[in-house]
């Protein structure tokens, strides 16, 4: 956290200029609540100024804060602070979802290029993340700053429908629905998933669904419920390599059973495009990476992406890396080179990213022609 160090006595404090003293490593958390920076849930994060000042210039190595274990924010993932771009379509998506009642990552992450995304423009399509379900998860991973509770308040029956007829008055062409995990659920909630996507393309069907979907703990009907639904994409991050598994995620999301999700999902419905998501910098080694890679090729999945891991809060997961950009692009070249169909991977990157929805919709046009 930043604190300010005055001198003795009010008058003083008046005269001198505060000195910007980084107490602690910065964490995500630190700079989204503050309101000095933005945290962008696909592709960036923005920081003030001042907090650019409070961080010492990169020395060519990433060292520890004295007293703390969490490392220095590097220089490439400080940002100038953008603002959102407003225009007459985002200003009316907003408006007509608090009318509704539900909610986006893009709005609650304050995302700055919520006006790119919503918007849209000539070369880029439009799209949105709607988060389903509730905001509250009954599992706790140690990455993950989602509220979580055994017994979270039940569904909104009105959601799938509320869902839809907003979804079909937007300009989008690309919706992605993520959702948090409901195992007090029979079925996970996967009935409520599948009925949000069928009435979607009934009311709008050009578009483009991709899902970010829990492993409903690893019922084949669930998994089947969603992958027949209608949608074109389905989703399921893998999050990390098998050995952190354990310790990164809650003991309920298996590494195997993540993979076994991915394949089941493809046989039942082999035009699906399945998709997911590697956290790096939680201290894996290349070796672990690259067997991950392995198993989720042999998983038939076809879309992967990398993005750096970022500790939410400072009860959370220490960063035990800062992967490079360079470290990036190579492993999106090595992914490339296993025959994975598209590959997103930098240090900003989620699994939700608009370039690789720019690249999907392309792909699944082609496959309707």
């Amino acid at each position: 956290m930043l604190t300010r160090v005055w001198s003795r006595g009010f008058a003083d404090a008046i005269k001198k200029k505060p000195q910007i003293v980084l107490k602690d490593g910065p964490s995500l958390q630190d700079f989204v609540s503050s309101g000095k920076g933005y945290y962008c849930h696909t592709r960036f994060m923005f920081f003030s100024a001042s907090v650019a000042e409070a961080v010492e210039k990169y020395e060519g190595k990433l060292k520890l804060e004295k007293g703390d274990r969490r490392l220095r924010l590097p220089p490439w993932l400080k940002k100038e602070k953008i603002l959102p771009s407003e225009n007459e379509n985002v200003s009316r998506l907003k408006k007509q979802l608090k009318h509704l009642k539900l909610a986006t990552v893009c709005q609650e992450a304050r995302c700055p290029n919520l006006g790119e995304c919503w918007g849209g423009s000539e070369d880029s399509l439009a799209t949105a993340t709607i988060m389903l379900m509730g905001d509250t998860c009954t599992r706790g991973c140690k990455f993950c700053s989602v509220k979580t509770a055994r017994a979270p308040p039940p569904l909104d029956p009105l959601e799938p429908e509320n869902t839809s007829t907003a979804v079909a008055s937007w300009g989008v062409e690309y919706i992605v629905l993520t959702s948090v995990d409901r195992d007090d659920l029979p079925d996970g909630g996967a009935d409520h998933l599948r009925k949000t996507v069928q009435l979607m393309k009934l009311k709008k069907p050009e578009l483009l669904i991709e899902c970010l979907l829990p492993d409903f703990a690893g019922d084949k009907i669930s998994i089947e419920k969603l992958a027949t639904s209608g949608l074109d994409v389905y989703a399921h991050n893998i999050e990390t390599v098998e050995r952190l598994t354990p310790w990164v995620r809650d003991p309920r999301a298996q590494y195997r059973q993540s993979l076994d999700v991915l394949r089941y999902a493809k046989e039942v419905s082999p035009r699906l495009i399945t998709k997911t998501s590697i956290m790096l910098g939680l201290g894996e080694s290349d070796d672990e990476i690259k067997a991950c890679l392995a198993d989720l090729r042999s998983s038939n999945v076809d879309v992967v992406t990398f993005g750096q891991y970022m500790q939410p809060t400072k009860r959370h997961l220490l960063v035990k890396e800062w992967v490079t950009p360079e470290k990036f692009d190579e492993w999106a070249e090595y992914s490339k080179k296993l025959g994975f169909l598209y590959v997103a991977s930098g240090p900003l990157v989620r699994s939700s990213y608009k370039a690789g929805e720019f690249y999907l919709k392309n792909v699944l046009r082609n496959r309707q022609q």
